[in-house]
């Protein structure tokens, strides 16, 4: 009989002494389990999804029964009677009793016995089973059908131990408006009005994030969505799902502003001028959620995303937060609980409220400091050692998407698992370990990176800086099974790396949010971008060809998918694989396009004309993706989930080309793609970090970060040494670093030097949202350059970080310190 042991390792096997045999839980008729007299709402939710999870695996749901293969326990509900047969079971229930969410799983008498500290934990544990029977968390989101099976085992030795790393670990539903908000009124929530967010979309998040081993929710909130407690069922659900609610940086005491606040009715959103009503508004909800699991966020800022209303000096922004704090402390102890430290409340220091924060704001104590990203996936601040013994701990709000400058990136989730990993991993070390949640603007587009998120949020060693390819391979197993998984592997490793080099969305070399007197509607128009067809065998074509070389491999592998996964795999691999494909043949082609035709001869020339009809192509082949996705994956159980332009930004619309094709020319032009010469080095000097001669203690390699895919970190002090050979003369050194914030409140300076010479220091600091800190999250990299004189030979390059938190992707030496370039000319290592 097979095994079916669990996919992630975040579980801890814990052997028993003895020869292992396998217990037989399912071999035909139906899977059964008993559960104690009285268990949570959540215990009986995570009960039926089991329930329909046997089902799908077994083709009958699972049965309770009195005398059952499956024994369920919640420990914080038991009775003396369940009490004692835990006992006769030595069950080890004093390791994790004290624990909240915590559950054990192991083998007695020839029975499975779950037991949970609580009813989340207990909720953890049975879903937990579902992954051994080869169910994955993703099974409706992303329509991912287990295989049936005959039979089910489990070594009689297994016994595992979990609790969670992070207290709350859950996700923000923010930029809804293109994907789960029209979704939901088209195929959930449809008898709610246009808008509309209700409890059956609320419902299947829900399961999601039991799955997932989540405990929290900000609920969506965006310019024309309905308030998640305006919404009758919203809050009922959440209480039966045992999820804790909470709300966003802008949204205090479960406030969602731009739907609730009515100036018509209580006058400005300004707490210095219109006190009593403000102080009005926020005791409504409170009275409303008193007793219900809640996360209350304190503090204020204007409504949606403004900056607090009623003051401008700093000295009046610190006495005008100082004084909203201190009333919502007032009323949380006269409406929700007495005792004010047992209230959950979190103080998100985001924007300006972080300079305001500072400057001298007084947050107590036992509130929650919650630390942000900047925007794109680098963190701005972590809690010093003075901060980090706080009672009420920290969190981090961390974006997987966004809307907002240099430019959104609303349509496909690529953020690098390294980065995810390293930022995170770094929170984590300074003890941000009460509240970590992710900004998606939608679960389903986010699936990898969102379950890399929560494994580390559940157990911070499930991956390390050495595993992440690892972690990605199993994820891919679960979803798609093993021979395909880790055929996939390899493909998706290099489509992190090229959306690494350049996000999808990022592909017009645009911005937005810019001086809307110079930019119609504040976003600057689609331009050439760096990408240069003249050098290192043209660096255009060769990035065109690797994705071609992704897509081809990638469709090697669906000829292995089971015909019940060919959805799966279209909106998981495929749609992102092939949309990030096309939009960047689009843009490339069109530059190409216009540097090779004029307007006055363009349909006159067949080179020009190949170019731009690719271009064309690409862009209706996105359009296509998407009517598939919408209107026929899945039996159109998604439509309305995935937007192709999200915004209408210029980056989606159709190329910029030097005249419009006619039909025919479209027929004709745009076959075989030109093959691209081979790379070139261009006689530079050119490594990966990864490829150095010697490193320091402390520094690592992060897989999946970087243009490398093997960025190394440095602690403080720590350093790379190089050796390479030259051929002498003038030339440009450049480095390219992880565009890393330094995290501590001070700088982050990394030296380098030459054959022991007088160190070059830079810092790469740079103030939120200016000019160089845009291009740098564009681009992936920040780059410093400078220009060096060498002689024939062997010469050693010294990187060293004199700060914390720096991290090397490339270098490269170039003797032709004019030319124009984009990719470093090395391959990833991939």
């Amino acid at each position: 009989m097979k095994k079916y042991k669990l996919i992630f390792a975040a579980l801890l096997a814990l052997p028993l002494m003895g020869q292992a045999k396998e217990i037989i839980w399912y071999s035909g008729g139906h899977v059964t389990y008993s559960v104690q007299k009285n268990y949570g709402t959540v215990v009986d939710k995570a009960l039926d999804m089991f329930e329909s999870d046997m089902h799908a695996v077994t083709g009958k749901k699972a049965q309770q029964r009195d005398k059952a293969a499956i024994e369920v326990y919640q420990l914080d509900l038991a009775n003396n009677k369940e009490m004692k047969v835990l006992d006769q079971y030595h069950v080890p229930y004093h390791r994790f009793i004290t624990k909240s969410d915590a559950f054990w799983i192991g083998i007695r008498k020839g029975k499975i016995i779950v037991v949970g500290s609580n009813g989340r934990g207990t909720a953890y544990g049975i879903l937990e089973l579902s992954r051994q029977a080869g169910v994955s968390p993703w099974i409706y989101w992303g329509d991912v059908q287990p295989v049936r099976r005959k039979s089910l085992s489990i070594d009689s030795n297994f016994e595992t131990l979990q609790s969670p790393s992070v207290e709350y670990r859950g996700v923000f539903i923010n930029d809804e408006d293109w994907t789960n908000r029209v979704w939901a009124a088209r195929k959930l929530d449809t008898h709610h009005r246009s808008g509309t967010m209700g409890p059956r979309y609320y419902r299947k998040v829900f399961e999601l994030l039991l799955r997932l081993r989540g405990n929290a929710l900000w609920p969506a909130m965006h310019a024309g969505t309905t308030a998640f407690f305006k919404v009758r069922g919203n809050k009922e659900v959440a209480d039966s799902f045992d999820i804790c609610i909470g709300s966003s940086h802008c949204e205090p005491i479960l406030r969602n502003n731009v739907d609730e606040w009515d100036s018509k009715k209580r006058g400005a959103y300004n707490f210095i001028s219109n006190r009593k009503s403000v102080e009005d508004y926020w005791r409504e909800r409170a009275k409303e959620t008193a007793g219900m699991d809640a996360l209350y966020t304190i503090g204020m800022r204007g409504i949606h995303d403004g900056s607090m209303e009623g003051v401008k000096t700093m000295e009046e922004k610190v006495a005008g937060l100082q004084a909203v704090i201190d009333f919502q402390r007032k009323l949380l102890a006269q409406e929700v609980n007495k005792d004010i430290t047992k209230v959950p409340q979190v103080f998100v220091p985001y924007k300006e409220v972080l300079e305001i924060y500072e400057a001298g704001l007084r947050v107590p104590d036992d509130v929650c400091l919650m630390w942000c990203d900047d925007n794109y996936g680098y963190m701005t601040r972590l809690s010093d050692e003075i901060q980090q013994q706080r009672r009420g701990g920290a969190g981090v709000y961390y974006h997987l998407s966004y809307w907002g400058r240099p430019h959104d990136y609303l349509w496909l989730t690529t953020t690098q698992p390294g980065l995810i990993y390293n930022e995170m991993k770094q929170a984590y070390d300074h003890h941000a370990r009460r509240l970590w949640i992710a900004n998606v603007h939608d679960p389903k587009v986010a699936a990898y990176d969102l379950s890399l998120f929560m494994d580390m949020a559940w157990n911070i060693n499930s991956v390390g800086p050495n595993t992440l390819q690892k972690h990605l391979q199993d994820w891919l197993i679960q979803q798609f099974g093993e021979v395909a998984g880790k055929q996939l592997t390899k493909p998706m490793t290099r489509f992190y790396q090229l959306c690494a080099v350049r996000r999808p969305e990022f592909m017009g070399w645009n911005q937005v949010e810019l001086e809307h007197k110079k930019y119609k509607r504040g976003w600057s128009p689609i331009q050439d971008t760096e990408f240069n067809a003249e050098e290192f065998g043209n660096e255009l074509e060769r990035y065109l060809a690797d994705y071609a070389e992704v897509k081809r491999q990638i469709d090697q592998v669906e000829k292995l998918i089971r015909p019940e996964l060919k959805d799966a795999f279209f909106a998981a691999i495929k749609y992102p694989v092939y949309g990030a494909a096309a939009m960047a043949t689009k843009h490339l082609q069109a530059q190409e396009a216009r540097h090779i035709g004029k307007p006055s001869s363009f349909h006159n020339d067949d080179e020009a004309l190949e170019s731009a009809v690719r271009s064309w192509k690409a862009y209706t082949e996105i359009k296509e993706l998407t009517e598939h996705y919408n209107k026929r994956m899945a039996h159109g159980k998604w439509d309305g989930n995935m937007h192709m332009a999200p915004r209408d930004l210029y980056v989606f619309g159709p190329p910029f080309l030097p005249g419009k094709l006619t039909a025919s020319e479209i027929e004709k032009y745009g076959g075989a793609r030109p093959v691209p010469s081979k790379m070139e080095s261009g006689e530079c000097v050119v490594r990966n970090a990864c490829d150095y001669s010697r490193a320091s203690q402390g520094a690592y390699t992060v897989e999946m970060l970087g243009h490398s895919m093997k960025a190394v970190a440095l602690p403080k002090g720590g350093s790379l040494t190089y050796q390479f050979y030259a051929k002498g003369g003038e030339a440009n050194l450049y480095t390219a670093l992880i565009p890393t914030q330094a995290n501590d409140k001070g700088d982050i300076r990394y030296s380098i030097s030459i054959d022991g010479g007088t160190p070059v220091v830079y810092s790469l600091k740079e103030k939120f949202r200016s000019e160089r800190w845009k291009l740098n999250v564009l681009r992936g990299q920040t780059i410093r350059c400078e220009e060096v004189n060498l002689s024939s030979g062997t010469h050693t390059l010294e990187i060293k970080a004199l700060d914390a938190h720096i991290v090397v992707d490339q270098w490269m030496i170039d003797y032709d310190k004019n030319r124009r370039f984009y990719m470093f000319p090395i391959a990833p290592a991939l």
